[in-house]
């Protein structure tokens, strides 16, 4: 199966209060792996080897996926030392590849919260989207998604919370929610 690489890149958004935007960030790199893309995912604010996809990103073909996040919750209100230290390190990962040019999409998964808690400058994401090369996808994931985000976004999806298990007690399932 060759590249034969993209036409035309866009900015999707997946924003909103409901579960689903990482998920489905991911169904969009695997069916971009399954045409011969090449894909490279940065997750932030997340920092655990117990999601699926950290555990079969090396098994799917031109699929990359790099943590920058501790296994807890970041406080809102003081992001840590150790938070600010990875959300930097992924931020500067991410205009690394972006520059490179030797992948056809980009997901910045939790970027629109990283943003909102202040651990990458809405400035620089502004950028990093007006500079992203036009055969160049990039997905953004996250809820709170900035409003200069949306407008210079070509798909935006709210994924709205109608009902949640999670409101019954039904803790996160292995294979499901992480």
């Amino acid at each position: 199966m060759g590249n034969p690489g993209l036409e035309l890149g866009l900015v999707q958004v997946y924003t909103g209060n409901g579960k689903g935007k990482t998920t489905a960030a991911l169904g969009a790199a695997l069916r971009a792996c399954g045409h011969g893309l090449s894909v490279w995912m940065i997750q932030f604010m997340k920092g655990s080897d117990e999601y699926g996809e950290v555990r079969i990103a090396a098994e799917i073909p031109g699929f990359s996926l790099m943590q920058t996040g501790l296994p807890t919750f970041v406080d809102r209100s003081c992001p840590g030392t150790d938070d600010r230290r990875l959300a930097e390190k992924g931020w500067k990962k991410a205009w690394e590849i972006l520059r490179a040019g030797n992948h056809d999409v980009i997901i910045l998964d939790e970027i629109n919260v990283a943003v909102d808690y202040g651990l990458v400058p809405l400035e620089d994401l502004v950028r990093f989207i007006e500079e992203k090369p036009r055969t160049t996808e990039l997905i953004l994931t996250g809820r709170s998604a900035k409003q200069e985000i949306m407008d210079r976004a070509d798909l935006v999806s709210e994924v709205v919370e109608v009902k949640h298990h999670y409101q019954r007690g039904v803790a996160g399932r292995r294979g499901i929610e992480f």
